[in-house]
């Protein structure tokens, strides 16, 4: 079955502060989010709640809608948004590129790898378990060149479970 690609949306802003990462992060993010977070020791998995202290050097929260990146620098953050909604936020500048979207199966690593010497984790409400089947990975293509440019993670609608 051939997939098809749909319009998608790329948003880019450089030296955000960390509190208009949190307010960025609260408004786009909604009941069916998923944050990953990358330390200089560890990386967290896939949550669903993000956590109260953090100290992460790099981190991702991501729904159905989209997958807002971010990495932090001296002066603050650089961050990416990969949509398939438009947005209108102030100071984000659109990627240029005539992008198109189409989501498609993830592939796992298994997490009792050792490139997780802790293993990896896929935690929900309360320590559940959290499918990855549900997790799926979008891919951003430039049409005019019809080179895929990024792949971010989404959640399947079919698949979405309410937390709880």
């Amino acid at each position: 079955m051939k997939k098809e690609f749909i319009l998608g949306y790329v948003y880019h802003k450089q030296l955000v502060a960390s509190d208009e990462l949190a307010t960025l992060i609260n408004r786009l993010s909604n009941s069916q989010s998923y944050y990953f977070l990358r330390y200089s020791h560890a990386v967290s998995g896939i949550c669903s709640n993000l956590p109260d202290e953090r100290g992460e050097i790099e981190g991702q929260v991501f729904n159905s809608i989209c997958e807002i990146r971010w990495k932090k620098y001296k002066f603050g953050y650089e961050i990416l948004i990969l949509s398939q909604q438009k947005f209108n936020l102030e100071g984000f500048e659109n990627l240029t590129g005539n992008w198109k979207i189409c989501d498609r199966d993830a592939y796992w690593h298994n997490p009792e790898e050792t490139r997780f010497p802790k293993g990896f984790i896929f935690k929900g409400e309360n320590n559940q378990s959290i499918k990855p089947e549900a997790i799926k990975q979008r891919y951003f293509q430039d049409s005019d060149t019809a080179t895929i440019h990024f792949v971010a993670l989404t959640v399947n609608e079919n698949d979405q479970h309410p937390k709880t």
